[in-house]
C-alpha cells in the first residue's frame, strides 16, 4: 500500500473516531435527566403549557442537530473526498449551473421554515387560549413597586372574593426570609385564568418552572390560562421587566397546593377586592 493511501486511511480514521466520541457524548449527554427537560429549569407536569413549550422546544433542538449532523457530515465528506492530491496543480473541474440541486437547496430551507412555523404557531395558539369558559380559580393579580396584589375573584374554586395584599421583600441574606414573600395559592389539577394588572409602572410576571412569563401594563389586562399538575410543590417568581430602585426584590411565590388547603387559604383571606382604585399611575383610569 502506498504512502498516499496510509495517509488518507489514517485520516479518515481520525475523521470516523471523532464522529463516534461525538455521537457517543450526545447519547451519554442525552440521558441525563437534565437532557430529559433540554436544561429548562423545570420539570414534567408542573403545567400543561410547560409540557407543550418543553416539547416544542426539545423537537426544535432535535430537528436542529439532525440537520446540522447531516450538514456538517456533507460538509467533512466534501473535504475529505475532493481535497487536493498529492502531486496534483491546477484548478478542479468547476461546475456552473446544477439546476437539480439549487432547486433542492430552496425547496429543503423553505419546508423546514413553514415546518418550524406551523408547530411554533400551534404551541402558542395552544397556551394563549383560555382553557375552559368559567376557570376553576381566577385571580387578579396586580404588580406594583415592588410587591404584588392578588384577588381571587369569586367562582369556581373560590366562593367569594378574597384578596392577599403583599409588601416589598427585604432580602437580608438570612434563611426564611422566602417564606415572608406573597405567595400565590392554586389547587392541583385546576384550569387557571391569571388576570396581569399594574398599579404603576410596566412590571413583569414571570415563573421560570412554567416556562412563560407575561407584561403587566398600566391600563391594561393580559391573561396567563394554565392548568396545574397533580404534584403539590412551590415554585419561586420574580419580576422580569425592570421597574425601579427595588426590582431586584419584587419577588413572589406560587404555592399549589390540594384543594382542601387551598380552600383553607381562601377562608384565611381577607374578604373584598383591592381593585384599581389604588392604582398610582395618575395617567391611568381617566377617561377623555
Amino acid at each position: 500500500m502506498s504512502s498516499q493511501h496510509r495517509t488518507g486511511s489514517r485520516k479518515l480514521k481520525g475523521v470516523a473516531v471523532s464522529g463516534l466520541t461525538l455521537a457517543s457524548a450526545l447519547l451519554m449527554t442525552g440521558c441525563s435527566d437534565q437532557a430529559e427537560v433540554g436544561f429548562l429549569p423545570t420539570k414534567r407536569g408542573v403545567t400543561d403549557n410547560a409540557d407543550t413549550i418543553m416539547s416544542l422546544w426539545i423537537g426544535s433542538w432535535v430537528a436542529a442537530l439532525v440537520i446540522g449532523l447531516i450538514t456538517w457530515g456533507l460538509m467533512l465528506w466534501c473535504i475529505i473526498a475532493y481535497r487536493r492530491r498529492k502531486n496534483e496543480t491546477g484548478y478542479p473541474r468547476q461546475l456552473s449551473y446544477h439546476a437539480p440541486l439549487e432547486i433542492l437547496y430552496t425547496i429543503i430551507p423553505v419546508v423546514l421554515i413553514v415546518s418550524l412555523f406551523s408547530f411554533s404557531d400551534r404551541a402558542e395558539r395552544d397556551i394563549t387560549a383560555p382553557k375552559a369558559d368559567e376557570a376553576a380559580v381566577t385571580v387578579e393579580v396586580y404588580g406594583k413597586q415592588w410587591a404584588w396584589d392578588f384577588n381571587y375573584l369569586k367562582g369556581g374554586e373560590v366562593p367569594q372574593d378574597v384578596h392577599f395584599s403583599g409588601n416589598q421583600a427585604h432580602l437580608t441574606g438570612e434563611e426564611g426570609v422566602e417564606e415572608t414573600l406573597p405567595t400565590l395559592y392554586l389547587p392541583t389539577n385546576s384550569t387557571v385564568d391569571l388576570q396581569l394588572k399594574s398599579r404603576d409602572v410596566i412590571h413583569s410576571f414571570w415563573v421560570p418552572a412554567f416556562l412563560e412569563k407575561r407584561d403587566t401594563i398600566p391600563g391594561r389586562t393580559n391573561h396567563m390560562y394554565f392548568t396545574t399538575g397533580s404534584e403539590e410543590a412551590t415554585y419561586a417568581g420574580k419580576c422580569a421587566e425592570l421597574c425601579g430602585e427595588y426590582h431586584s426584590e419584587m419577588l413572589f411565590n406560587v404555592k399549589v397546593v390540594s384543594p382542601e388547603e387551598f380552600k383553607k387559604h381562601m377562608g384565611e383571606l381577607q374578604p373584598g377586592r383591592l381593585g384599581d382604585e389604588y392604582n398610582r399611575n395618575p395617567n391611568m383610569n381617566t377617561t377623555k
